[in-house]
């Protein structure tokens, strides 16, 4: 299981379509068929009922999408802190009590 499967399936089951889905994700819907198949054959369930009209979950896929929304949205949050141009922010800080000649020293050594 990949975390783009679980991208697939959140947006399968928000557009209801295959087509709508590999247009949004930007992918040939062949490939995000068989990205869904091979996670279903992982998994040992089916996903989703499959018809003229669309698609929809399963039971099995409503319980699977619960879980990997919460998975998905979990991963963006460490890509939001930790990713490139994330917003953690390296901190320094030193604890001491205040000697104006300890402060002055220790601007000295981080300015040199």
């Amino acid at each position: 299981m990949t975390l783009t499967q679980l991208s697939y399936m959140i947006t399968i089951a928000e557009t209801g379509s295959l087509n709508k889905a590999a247009e949004k994700l930007y992918v040939s819907q062949p490939s995000l068929t068989n990205a869904i198949k091979e996670l279903e054959k992982e998994l040992g369930v089916t996903l989703l009922n499959r018809s003229g009209r669309g698609v929809t979950l399963t039971n099995d896929g409503v319980e699977f999408l619960y879980n990997a929304k919460e998975i998905y949205s979990q991963y963006e949050g460490l890509m939001r802190k930790y990713g490139k141009g994330g917003s953690l922010k390296k901190k320094f800080a030193v604890s001491a009590q205040h000697y104006s000649f300890a402060t002055k020293a220790f601007v000295d050594m981080a300015q040199h």
